[in-house]
């Protein structure tokens, strides 16, 4: 290590003893190396490390870069803790399988339904990506029928469809109603049509945790001559922002025979 920051003009010895290839450094350099060691367990670069101690950057600067990486810091956690909750799931989604059985699957016709709306788009299906992009959708749905007055005639729900770039997802946060689509909104009122046939199942429990019951519903199609066609509809019978786990969600998956 001590070579390595020689040849990079990090912090170089007083004197080299040429047989021995000893190196001698001086008491008021330990200063010097405290600094390196204490910047690189903060997570700066060398590069970076050699700039705050040669360059002797004033108080403003240096709290700028410590702010800047604190921020790296900040981010870089939130995509672990994220990523951590995600393999949590799975791993629920894995233990859970044999606990549903495939005949709480029920084949039904879903009815057409008009709904008013808004969008958004999430990088990808995985639930992780999905939540944090229709979640906020809900409460400014809610707020902008309310200043039309205009109530919900059902629960909300949620439907998919693949971005233009074919790896997003377009979310559609909705709610049921019986209103009249001229009417000038600051939201889309759309007709969802009849769907001819859909495999239905009950999903307990936070969205974070529906891959064990999606991966029931593919079970049941594949096994009884079906193909899925599109993304499920998310059906919330019972939703509670404060309580997930005490969510109770209908997946509607459009079927079409094989």
């Amino acid at each position: 290590m001590l070579r390595h920051y020689d040849s990079i003009g990090l912090l170089r010895p007083v004197a080299v003893d040429a047989r021995s290839g000893y190196r001698y450094y001086t008491a008021d350099q330990l200063r010097r190396l405290n600094r390196v060691i204490a910047l690189k367990d903060l997570g700066f670069t060398l590069a970076q490390v050699q700039t705050v101690l040669d360059d002797a950057l004033d108080v403003e600067e240096l709290r700028g870069m410590l702010r800047l990486r604190r921020a790296q810091l900040e981010a870089q956690v939130a995509a672990d803790t994220a990523r951590l909750a995600s393999i949590e799931a799975r791993l629920r989604a894995i233990e859970s399988e044999g606990q549903m059985a495939t005949h709480d699957v029920v084949l039904k016709e879903l009815p057409p339904l008009r709904v008013a709306e808004l969008t958004g788009v999430a990088a990808s299906y995985e639930p992780a990506d999905i939540g944090p992009a229709i979640q906020p959708l809900y409460p400014e749905l809610f707020r902008r029928l309310t200043s039309a007055d205009t109530s919900p005639t059902g629960p909300t729900l949620a439907y998919y469809e693949p971005a233009d770039d074919g790896e997003k997802i377009v979310v559609h946060a909705a709610l049921e109603v019986a209103v009249s689509p001229d009417r000038a909104w600051d939201l889309a009122v759309v007709d969802l049509p009849a769907v001819p046939a859909a495999a239905t199942v009950i999903h307990r429990g936070p969205m974070d945790e529906v891959a064990g019951t999606l991966q029931l519903l593919a079970r049941w199609i594949e096994e009884n001559g079906w193909r899925a066609d599109g993304f499920p509809r998310e059906l919330y019978v019972e939703y509670c922002a404060d309580d997930p786990a005490a969510g109770v969600t209908e997946l509607q998956q459009p079927v079409t025979r094989t």
